[in-house]
């Protein structure tokens, strides 16, 4: 899967997750989100997320911090 973090209107920053077959760019234009934080490609392991690559269409690649970005944004919505 690809994803994207956005950061919103309040600065907290938001994944979202879509399937390969949509390019980063096409996503981008859908949200209203105002900035792209990092982007990439995630896979979910036992282990937890792994993120990983770059969408060089918006200029930016994955962070260190980006799995646990998606971590706690799943953690958040089971509770």
């Amino acid at each position: 899967m690809k994803y994207i973090i956005f950061e919103d209107f309040s600065g907290q920053a938001i994944p979202v997750l879509f399937p390969d077959r949509i390019d980063h760019d096409e996503l981008r234009e859908q949200m209203p989100y105002g900035t792209v934080l990092s982007a990439g490609y995630v896979n979910h392991t036992g282990a937890g997320f792994v993120c990983h690559g770059e969408a060089k269409a918006l200029g930016v690649a994955s962070t260190a911090s980006d799995a646990s970005v998606i971590e706690q944004h799943f953690q958040q919505g089971a509770g």
